[in-house]
């Protein structure tokens, strides 16, 4: 006889069981898709960095070049500016 009165306690006990468990399937779907927006969120912005970085090398290396292409103009301005004082100064 004590096996049927807990029996209706019992049944209740595996509704809550069972409505427990579908409410942690949903939280678990919920924070897997929490996880795939952010990781997809974090790939966009390192895809972002990483065009970002590239546009910097070739802008740095653009100025660079400018850089060496003045230098190279000085020197050769110098040079000439030397080479004209040297002959004034042997007339």
């Amino acid at each position: 006889m004590h096996d049927r009165t807990d029996l209706p306690y019992l049944k209740a006990r595996v509704r809550e069981l069972e409505e427990k468990v579908e409410q942690l399937r949903l939280s678990r779907r919920v924070l897997m898709n929490l996880i795939e927006k952010i990781e997809k969120d974090k790939m966009g912005f390192l895809n972002k960095l990483e065009k970002e970085n590239r546009k910097l090398h070739q802008d740095n290396y653009r100025y660079a070049k400018w850089l060496l292409h003045k230098n190279r103009q000085i020197v050769e301005l110098e040079s000439k500016l030397h080479d004209t004082n040297s002959r004034n100064s042997s007339k």
